[in-house]
């Protein structure tokens, strides 16, 4: 039996969608024990995945000597990691002089992808693609999903009960980004014009937001009910096991490039995806998908990723959105 690590401490977003490596080890060695290195409460979530065998939490200080280790990441607490785990075989990134670098051939592309401009505005490969070029493996639009706990589908029950939600009808949109890119987020009037479309047409609303949006939620649900629309909404503290239930409810989600898109991707919903400053191509379908892309995405990806503009977070209509929802299946 080989006893293989993963590194994939962040973002929480590709850290889910790292799981279809698991496949791709798996196929390779069928027998192997998996042990996956994380930090945060995104690690609540790979608890349930039948194919790893142990979640270990940052920081690691484990004398374990593995076989193989794959390194997914490049912030300088993985590459630490890799330096100092023993095993006899490393894929994926370390450090040479502090600035990462590739074990291998496969993993090179990746890389110059984050440092040349050109390269990322003109890739057309997704995430997990690069991320089987990594690590050597054959790659076949593998999916490997997330795995609900009884406990989950019982808060997710009774959140359904106590807000009088029917699962067939209710709609998620997920109002919050990582404060990092502003400009991923849906703008907060096109979120309304939304809601007022789809609540006079019997669709049900259940809102998220994570800890950036505390101070948002609640004030935007109470000028919706001034207006006569109730809508319901997460708890902005949920743990991600409790967010990933809520999202389990919905019929479909509707997201910026952010971890409730991969969150839905993984429980397998039905998912708009809204593009305003990141790169569509790089986001696997899975054939649950609709990309919607912002007009304007190519005067910001991605030089200016990290830039606010009003205008471009309007740019995507809700009426656009709304036909997304109305037409079956994805678009």
């Amino acid at each position: 039996m080989e006893h293989i690590a993963i590194i994939k401490l962040g973002a929480d977003g590709d850290v889910i969608r790292t799981l279809p490596l698991l496949k791709g080890i798996k196929q390779k060695y069928p027998a192997s024990h998996i042990t996956w290195i994380t930090k945060g409460d995104v690690a609540t979530l790979l608890e349930t995945v039948k194919e790893i065998d142990s979640v270990v939490r940052v920081p690691y200080h484990g004398r374990d000597v593995f076989d193989v280790i794959y390194n997914f990441d490049i912030e300088q607490e993985a590459l630490d990691l890799v330096e100092r785990i023993d095993a006899s075989e490393k894929y994926g990134f370390y450090a040479v002089d502090g600035f990462p670098t590739a074990y291998t051939t496969g993993g090179e592309y990746y890389l110059n992808t984050l440092f040349d401009d050109d390269l990322k505005r003109n890739n057309t490969k997704t995430y997990q693609e690069m991320m089987f070029e990594v690590a050597e493996f054959p790659y076949h639009h593998e999916y490997l999903g997330l795995t609900l706990s009884q406990e989950d589908k019982m808060y997710a029950q009774a959140f359904l009960k106590e807000h009088a939600l029917h699962s067939s009808k209710l709609i998620g949109i997920h109002m919050g980004a990582s404060s990092r890119w502003p400009s991923k987020v849906w703008h907060s009037e096109n979120v309304q014009a939304f809601i007022r479309l789809a609540f006079h047409q019997g669709y049900q609303i259940l809102l998220f937001g994570g800890p950036n949006e505390q101070e948002k939620l609640q004030p935007f649900v109470a000028h919706l009910a001034q207006g006569g629309i109730t809508v319901a909404s997460n708890n902005p503290l949920n743990t991600k096991r409790e967010f990933a239930a809520l999202v389990s409810l919905c019929s479909t989600i509707i997201t910026g490039d952010s971890l409730a898109l991969h969150i839905a991707l993984a429980l397998k919903k039905r998912t708009i995806g809204l593009f305003f400053v990141t790169s569509p191509a790089e986001v696997e379908d899975y054939g649950l998908l609709s990309k919607l892309i912002a007009p304007r995405l190519s005067e910001f990806f991605p030089e200016k990723s990290d830039q606010y503009d009003e205008a471009l977070t309007k740019s995507i209509s809700s009426e656009l959105v709304f036909e997304k929802i109305t037409l079956p299946g994805k678009q």
